[in-house]
């Protein structure tokens, strides 16, 4: 019997960080999946009125989403430029991670728990991923 506990519980420590690094990448995909969709949306906006937002408008010309994982905030320093941020919600045990992309497409990872070398040029999902 002693053995049978003593073989579930390796198990566990072996599954359980794995376990948890997938949950925490399946939440990390609503970030990315919304910056990648506002960005098209405000392309859109673009196309239709051949900037990305009026002169002094604080707000970007597409609506922000209401997500679970994620806050979602619009800059734009200019009627020709944006950046979009996703921010993590502290209560979803999402704190800490930020990702960013802007009207060039140039994607960021600027905050992300136990990654050295932010920010990345890229999108990470994991600790130790590179660009």
């Amino acid at each position: 019997m002693l053995i049978v506990v003593a073989i579930i519980g390796i198990l566990a420590a072996i599954a359980l960080p794995g376990y948890q690094d997938y949950v925490r990448r399946s939440k990390l995909a609503e970030a990315t999946s919304q910056l990648s969709d506002l960005r098209v949306k405000m392309e859109q906006w673009y196309q239709d009125n051949r900037k990305y937002t009026d002169a002094g408008d604080a707000a970007c010309g597409v609506a922000m989403p209401a997500a679970q994982y994620f806050t979602f905030t619009c800059a734009n320093g200019d009627p020709q430029s944006f950046v979009l941020t996703a921010t993590g919600v502290a209560a979803q045990d999402m704190g800490g991670y930020t990702f960013t992309i802007d009207q060039a497409n140039a994607r960021q990872t600027t905050a992300f728990p136990g990654a050295a070398g932010l920010p990345k040029s890229c999108w990470i999902y994991r600790k130790g991923d590179g660009c």
